[in-house]
């Protein structure tokens, strides 16, 4: 089964040019290429007489490629539609207050984290067992993640999702514009479906 490249419904941006949008996509779309790459060479080896350190090599590599494109998916879908504050009154509202003191609060704890030096993703989680949320850095995609957290938003800080407009030195107005063109419906819908009310979706194969 063919990992399949999203497209994004997005308005021009505030802040964050169409040519930078433009070249981000064509990275993320890189990162689904590789997926598929890696899965149909699995596969190709399965019968050969290959050593298995270079299936294994190819499997840790599958883990990087695959979080490369789902977290980009992440981060791009969470522009679709107008740009939308996240409602102080909703589930997720309270919950970012009860973990951050307030929604206000919460994007201030953001940039702080994004302050922090070198590349990675921030990604703010919902833990359904500690009922809070949590915001943490990412390196390579695959090394960071919280096991079991369900994601809520993700923001990319590798360079090439700015370096287009902004110059490394300049990157905190990068993250003001992220939160200038996001939608907060969308990040109370992953919340939602985190909290049990999105369907169920059948298992895939794993190599």
């Amino acid at each position: 089964m063919a990992y399949t490249a999203k497209t994004f419904a997005l308005n021009p941006m505030n802040g964050i040019s169409a040519r930078q949008v433009e070249v981000h996509i064509k990275l993320y779309e890189g990162y689904v290429k590789h997926v598929n790459l890696i899965r149909d060479t699995l596969e190709k080896l399965k019968t050969a007489d290959t050593p298995a350190y270079v299936r294994d090599e190819l499997r840790r590599r599958y883990a990087f490629e695959w979080n490369g494109a789902r977290l980009h998916e992440y981060y791009f879908e969470q522009f679709e539609g107008a740009p939308a504050p996240i409602d102080p009154e909703s589930t997720l509202g309270a919950t970012l207050a009860r973990s951050f003191g307030s929604t206000d609060a919460f994007k201030a704890h953001v940039l702080e984290v994004a302050a922090t030096r070198g590349i990675g993703w921030i990604i703010a989680t919902f833990d359904p067992r500690e009922e809070h949320v949590q915001v943490s850095w990412v390196s390579d995609h695959e090394i960071g993640q919280l096991a079991g957290a369900h994601i809520i938003f993700a923001l990319d800080m590798w360079e090439h999702a700015f370096m287009v407009d902004y110059v490394p030195a300049d990157k905190m107005r990068y993250v003001e514009a992220v939160f200038a063109n996001l939608n907060g419906t969308i990040l109370s819908q992953r919340f939602s479906a985190a909290n049990g009310n999105a369907p169920s979706v059948a298992p895939t194969s794993i190599m």
